[in-house]
């Protein structure tokens, strides 16, 4: 959903502008090192690791000795599956069965 006001809306969608122009996950890495610091990168794949623990099924108990996330990430992250837009979900989802052939493999 973009803004309504002009001034926010031209900053909110120049910066999702420029990810789509990346061209590889090099670029992609290189670009968000550079934009953020990085804590803000860790909890950003964190909550993403998490995400990917809980549509796998695991307890929060699990979640968080495998990601180092504290309860109340887990929470927000469960929160954010269920009532957010759907796209993480569905980005995760992309990624674990992706990741499945693989792991027959093993």
């Amino acid at each position: 959903m973009r803004p309504d006001t002009p001034n926010q809306n031209e900053r909110s969608t120049a910066l999702y502008e420029a990810i789509l122009r990346l061209n590889n996950l090099d670029e992609c890495m290189q670009f968000f090192e550079d934009l953020c610091a990085v804590t803000e990168l860790r909890t950003l794949e964190q909550r993403y690791a998490v995400a990917g623990c809980l549509l796998e099924g695991k307890v929060y108990s699990e979640i968080r000795r495998e990601t180092g996330a504290s309860s109340a990430t887990v929470s927000r992250v469960n929160r954010m599956l269920n009532y957010g837009n759907g796209s993480v979900a569905a980005s995760v989802r992309e990624n674990l069965a992706r990741r499945a052939p693989d792991s027959e493999d093993a």
